[in-house]
This record gives structure tokens, C-alpha cells and sequence, in this order.
């Protein structure tokens, strides 16, 4: 299955959280931006796992990692509104969803009411 994916859905599929089972397909062909992907990586490294390998293993399913464009950028910044629960990596990720023209896969649920953004799945 096509789609990007949100730094949430592959912790929770690394975590074995909620959602896991939902998540792995997406992992197999999916995208996921720079900015989750680094995001992902930073809490691999603060939980001690060696980040290397699991960056290998979720490259050996297929997913691919794209760089962030100055398009994207943009359209994060028309996605802010004051009091919003999304973070700037949040943003980026429905900017690539957009660009890409795929639904965005996520596990946080407060994505589910973003107005003039791409399709999301919440997978919780």
C-alpha cells in the first residue's frame, strides 16, 4: 500500500503499539520526510535501540525517505493555525501527502479534522 507515513505509525509499529498490525503494511512502500524521518530516528536513539540498524531494516521493507522541499515548506506554514495540535514535522508530513497526492497514514487521531489537507488514515 501507497502512502506517506507519519514518524508516529513506524514507532508504533517498532514499539509493537496499537495500531502495529495497521501500520505494516504502509512500511512496505510507503514515504516517509526527511523531517519524520528524523524524528523517528532521534527516538530510536533515546531509547537506546542502535538507530543504524533499524534504519536499515525499515530500507529493506521499502520505505523510502524524501527530502523536504521549499513547496513543502510552504504549504506547512498555510497548515499552521494558532492553537493547532500539529507540530512543524506534523505539517511537513500532510505538505508531502499533497505533493505526492497519497493519503497520509498516522496514529495521532487530532489529524483526522485537517481542512484543506490530503486524505488521512489514522490507524488507532
Amino acid at each position: 500500500m501507497t502512502g506517506v507515513v507519519d514518524a508516529s505509525v513506524v514507532l508504533a509499529w517498532l514499539q509493537d503499539e496499537p495500531g502495529a498490525d495497521d501500520a505494516e503494511p504502509w512500511l512496505m512502500e510507503g514515504f516517509i520526510g526527511a523531517a519524520n524521518w528524523s524524528e523517528v530516528l532521534q527516538k530510536v536513539r533515546q531509547s537506546g535501540a542502535p538507530a543504524g540498524v533499524v534504519a536499515r531494516l525499515l530500507a529493506s521493507f521499502g520505505l523510502t525517505v524524501v527530502d523536504v522541499t521549499r513547496a513543502d515548506a510552504e504549504i506547512a506554514a498555510d497548515l499552521w493555525q494558532r492553537g493547532t495540535p500539529l507540530s512543524l514535522a506534523d505539517r511537513l508530513c500532510l505538505a508531502l501527502g499533497l505533493r505526492a497526492d497519497l493519503p497520509v497514514i498516522t496514529a495521532d487521531t487530532a489529524w483526522a479534522g485537517v481542512e484543506d489537507g490530503p486524505e488521512v488514515i489514522v490507524i488507532r
